[in-house]
């Protein structure tokens, strides 16, 4: 079953009753899924759709970052849902294994609930069609002991094991690091 409004609005309301000082921050995601409904899970939805990411954390501290083949930037794994995802959770979780090889059953969510939701532009992409859009990251936390990654060449052309505090996106830098602790 595809991710719903209902999920996306249970799962940003979850997630502001742990930071209700981020409510303005993401008035805007709470502005489109009132516009968008259903259709903020698909990618086509150009006033902006949720996608998926994952912070993959170590024992060690470390958290795994890719490089992104396109953007041609250090992110975390994630990317647009899919008709297959049921949850925000599962995305991630798919994207996670597909850019990485890493399988599920090598992590462990820490929550159900996001750790971080970022909203932040993404230019017109001329060849593949698209316009100009808002991207609603939902980045869970992972854990794993696993190291060995197998990268989606199509997507990702590197990938580091960071410690956090390398990590430059705010409150996520300071999240996984405390998560790390």
């Amino acid at each position: 079953m595809p991710i719903t409004a209902q999920h996306v609005r249970e799962t940003l309301d979850a997630y502001l009753a742990n930071h209700p000082d981020e409510k303005d921050a993401l008035s805007v995601l709470s502005e489109v899924l009132g516009k968008a409904g259903d259709s903020i899970a698909s990618r086509t939805e150009y006033r902006g759709h949720v996608t998926a990411g994952a912070a993959l954390l170590r024992p060690d501290g470390r958290v795994l970052t890719i490089e992104h083949r396109a953007l041609r930037k250090w992110l975390l794994p994630g990317g647009h849902v899919e008709e297959s995802d049921a949850t925000l959770l599962d995305a991630a979780l798919r994207e996670l294994a597909e850019e990485t090889g890493i399988s599920p059953d090598q992590v462990e969510p820490d929550s159900g609930v996001p750790l971080h939701i970022d909203a932040h532009p993404i230019p017109a992409n001329p060849d593949k069609g698209e316009d100009a859009h808002q991207h609603f990251d939902f980045r869970y936390l992972f854990r794993t002991t696993a190291d060995m990654v197998e990268l989606q060449e199509e997507e990702v052309t590197a990938y580091s094991w960071q410690f956090a505090d390398m990590l430059t996106a705010e409150p996520l830098r300071t999240r996984v690091m405390a998560a790390a602790r």
